[in-house]
């Protein structure tokens, strides 16, 4: 039997306390953001990969979009599907594996907001992958939207003093940062939603604007546009070492992808 993941088990029993988080509190204006990338056109079809709790699908979808989320967390898509019948909203939530997915529609907009599987995985072909699935799941000229870890934050920043400033439960207790490898380990202790202590050894990678634009290029999107990204403060301005994350956004060429 394989061991979970870290990403597997923090978000297992967890549903409540994500809800809670600091970063997890802009969502209006993000959605609002969102909406004027694709300048409010209601036909547009989309993904939402790394879904969670729903927060992004559900305000999208009570504005009357069309949206899938997947997540690999049966604990998120309960929550998740709670929500959307609570509110009696068609959001089709499906589990799912961000490095596996296929679909046979093809969606006009993806989005994977807040970490939403990139850049958790152990490798980085894997965090590739990701980037490879989503692409394959847009039509021509149709748009992904997603935020990621900014190696330009560790290096002029004290990283472990953030996790400790907006960490809502539990602590830190071991941290480094590899600059050859742009990694993060750390280990988290905090409690589940039934007040459990629980222990994980994280491994995230952060990266350079100029890696994440590489990518897509070899991914054949066009039209990369890379910005500061603070919670509920998503604008096109630049990015810079003070953001701990990076806002991108990308359109999908006609062009046959690797």
């Amino acid at each position: 039997m394989n061991q979970k993941k870290w990403y597997e088990e923090l978000f297992e029993n967890y549903s409540k306390t994500y809800d809670r988080e600091t970063f997890t509190q802009g969502t209006i204006q993000e959605v609002n953001f969102i909406e004027e990338v694709i300048n409010l056109n209601k036909d547009t079809r989309i993904l939402d990969v790394g879904c969670g709790t729903g927060r992004h699908s559900i305000e999208l979808a009570r504005r009357g979009y069309r949206v899938t989320g997947i997540d690999l967390s049966d604990d998120q898509l309960a929550a998740a599907r709670k929500k959307a019948s609570d509110e009696n909203l068609k959001v089709k939530f499906l589990k799912a594996d961000a490095r596996k997915f296929r679909f046979r529609e093809k969606f006009d907009l993806a989005i994977m907001i807040c970490e939403g599987a990139f850049p958790l995985m152990d490798t980085d072909e894997e965090n590739f992958q990701i980037l490879k699935n989503i692409s394959r799941s847009l039509t021509k000229n149709g748009k992904l939207i997603f935020t990621t870890l900014s190696a330009l934050y560790p290096i002029y920043n004290d990283l472990k003093k953030f996790h400790d400033d907006n960490l809502v439960e539990g602590s830190m207790i071991n941290h480094s940062f590899d600059l050859m490898t742009l990694r993060d380990r750390n280990v988290v202790v905090f409690p589940d939603d039934d007040g459990m202590e629980r222990v994980l050894d994280c491994n995230e990678r952060y990266y350079m604007p100029s890696e994440v634009t590489w990518m897509l290029k070899t991914l054949m999107f066009t039209n990369i546009g890379i910005y500061g990204c603070d919670t509920g403060k998503f604008r096109k301005e630049p990015l810079t070492p003070n953001e701990f994350e990076m806002l991108v956004i990308a359109e999908k060429s006609g062009l046959k992808s690797i």
